[in-house]
């Protein structure tokens, strides 16, 4: 039997960071306390901690859930599963592929149904999941809905970056639809199931795995109160519950290994919730960019949406970037980002349009991968198109391109290795660039 509190429309609460409260049944949600001795409609508290008791306030995370039964029942004997293609860092896959700057077509159609759990594919990983350090960057490409299946990752949170197709991701806080160009993240520890919307084949897109400190908003520094990610525009479930008592399937991810258990019932049955630790989503076309409006091109920082520091100051766990559409107006100046190394290792996706940098080769749910220290910067067409074009102001329109940037280095895994879309002649878009230099004063 099934029972499911209406949501239709979706409503959201607005805010990043706050301190939230919601229910989804009238009085459901205790006032002046957060542990009665009886709970209204004979539901269970329950406190879900996403930093220690002690932390200080500024980084203190819990919820207090009140729930149908407490998460103690939603779990029972477990047994080993297997995702042999989910990898946790570190990972040191035994491949004979040579360092250097690598590029992926998008992955192939999928050859059987798979769930979004099941479809999800490593690329790379880095730092170490059992320290809770670095992260791992996949793909998924499913194709079949979540019906009975729930999965909780107890190693990190998880940054959903939708390619194509729009996912409904239902969390034990509430609800999601997440279309491309929108990112949602599920915290570490949360239970929650992803349903596919609307009629095409497949569903793909792309993950980061943060292993280490929570994703929060990045310092603006100099650039003041506004602009960047906006708090406001931060987009919080109200609650909703699936009151379902069917065989039920919870997978969990600890310490990089699967373990599933089977419960006769739904866990997502919080009815009220309040607190701070929460899913979100984010819709990207909402970042207000700030750039050069005399001369040179910036840091590419300024377009970091999140960060996840790691106790260094100004050097982050992961960072996730966007270059997203925007005016271009800087004189006498090369305009894109230019030839450049660094310590930080970049994984690279492509949502929509075309990134400025790259001619071709780099396309809409396509990755690329520039590992710290490797140089990379635009190919011969961009720096040609960049040397020689006439500098007016242009708005780059239709583009959406995003990196997962950390300090750690970003082994590659066996599957990405092999995959049969890795562009073995990436390398050759720089072929092109010749000697220019012949050491008379002036000459450009």
């Amino acid at each position: 039997m099934e029972r499911n509190a209406p949501v239709a429309p979706l409503t959201y609460m607005p805010g990043f960071g706050n301190d939230f409260e919601t229910e989804a049944l009238a009085g459901a949600l205790p006032q002046g306390q957060n542990s009665p001795q009886k709970c209204n409609y004979g539901l269970y508290a329950e406190q879900l901690s996403g930093s220690p008791f002690t932390a200080p306030r500024g980084t203190n995370e819990r919820s207090w859930l009140y729930r149908i039964r407490p998460s103690v029942k939603h779990m029972k004997r477990f047994s080993n599963a297997s995702y042999p293609f989910w990898q946790s860092a570190p990972c040191i896959a035994e491949h004979s592929l040579p360092l250097g700057q690598l590029r992926w077509d998008p992955p192939p159609p999928l050859q059987q149904t798979a769930n979004f759990i099941e479809s999800i594919r490593t690329m790379t990983t880095a730092g170490d999941v059992l320290t809770q350090t670095g992260m791992a960057a996949h793909i998924y490409n499913f194709n079949e809905t979540m019906t009975d299946d729930y999965f909780c990752n107890a190693d990190g949170e998880l940054l959903i970056v939708p390619q194509q197709g729009t996912i409904r991701v239902f969390t034990e806080l509430g609800i999601m639809d997440v279309e491309p160009n929108e990112i949602c993240l599920i915290p570490r520890g949360m239970v929650f199931k992803v349903s596919a919307i609307g009629t095409q084949s497949v569903w793909r897109g792309y993950i980061c795995e943060n292993y280490g400190a929570k994703f929060t908003l990045p310092d603006r520094g100099p650039i003041g109160a506004n602009c960047l990610a906006n708090p406001r525009d931060f987009k919080i479930p109200v609650a909703a519950y699936e009151d379902k008592e069917t065989t039920c399937r919870i997978h969990i991810k600890w310490c990089g290994k699967f373990y599933v258990t089977k419960i006769d019932h739904s866990p997502l049955d919080v009815v009220a919730w309040h607190g701070n630790y929460t899913p979100f989503k984010y819709d990207l076309r909402n970042f207000s960019p700030v750039g050069a409006i005399l001369f040179d091109h910036p840091d590419p920082s300024i377009f970091t949406v999140l960060t996840a520091p790691s106790g260094e100051a100004g050097t982050a766990n992961v960072d996730f970037v966007i270059f997203p559409p925007r005016w271009v107006v800087a004189e006498h100046s090369f305009r894109p980002p230019w030839y450049h190394r660094n310590i930080m290792s970049e994984f690279m996706g492509l949502i929509q349009g075309q990134y400025d940098a790259k001619e071709k080769g780099f396309v809409p749910g396509g990755m690329s991968l520039h590992n710290m220290m490797l140089p990379h910067g635009p190919d011969t067409y961009g720096f040609e198109k960049a040397t020689n074009s006439e500098l007016q102001p242009v708005k780059l329109s239709d583009t959406m391109a995003f990196m997962f940037e950390t300090r750690f280095p970003q082994q590659i895994t066996q599957f990405a290795a092999e995959l049969e879309t890795r562009q073995d002649d990436y390398h050759q878009c720089w072929d092109g660039l010749e000697r220019r230099f012949d050491g008379t004063p002036g000459l450009k």
